[in-house]
């Protein structure tokens, strides 16, 4: 096949021939987060629909798979977003658990973790999974949840308060 003078080929046909070795640290990257295989397939699948777009606009980053894995993490924090936006639209909040002051420095069994995480509120899980799973810095949890350094200071410190309460019913 050849190219007319003048057409560009598509600058999104080099995620085709990367397609099969990243798909499957894409989606396993999200089901470790999200433990629910439907909604990992479904954001694995808006994931590299949204990489196609990016990669079709001028001056589009260099395909990678760590690059693939942040548009992943992107649509994830996107995906608890609208989730909590749900669910506030279904509840009134009860009020914010009040914050405790000791140090996250517990080491945690990773399964009683993740099911934990589980059942915490999808802004709660969001944050921690942000912050402590995939070790960003608090200004990019910020950046990735769409709040200030201070509000997300805030809610990291209710959202280990409520997985410290959560936590300790499952031992044993």
């Amino acid at each position: 096949m050849s190219t007319q003078p003048g057409v560009r080929p598509d600058p999104a046909l080099g995620l085709l021939s990367r397609y099969d070795e990243a798909l499957p640290q894409v989606y396993g990257y999200l089901l470790a987060r999200c433990r629910a295989a439907a909604l990992a397939e479904d954001l694995t699948a808006e994931t590299f629909l949204a990489a196609v777009a990016a990669l079709r606009k001028p001056g589009a980053p260099e395909l990678s798979i760590a690059w693939l894995i942040g548009v992943a993490r992107h649509k994830l924090a996107d995906h608890w977003r609208r989730e909590e936006r749900e669910r506030r639209g279904l509840a009134v909040l009860d009020g914010e658990p009040d914050p405790v002051d000791d140090p996250w420095d517990v080491h945690l069994d990773a399964i009683i973790a993740h099911d934990v995480l589980a059942e915490l509120g999808p802004h709660h899980r969001a944050a921690l999974t942000l912050r402590y799973l995939d070790g960003l810095p608090v200004p990019e949890v910020a950046d990735c949840l769409g709040r200030t350094v201070h509000a997300t200071e805030a809610l990291l410190v209710r959202a280990r308060s409520a997985f410290r309460k959560t936590y300790p019913g499952k031992e044993g």
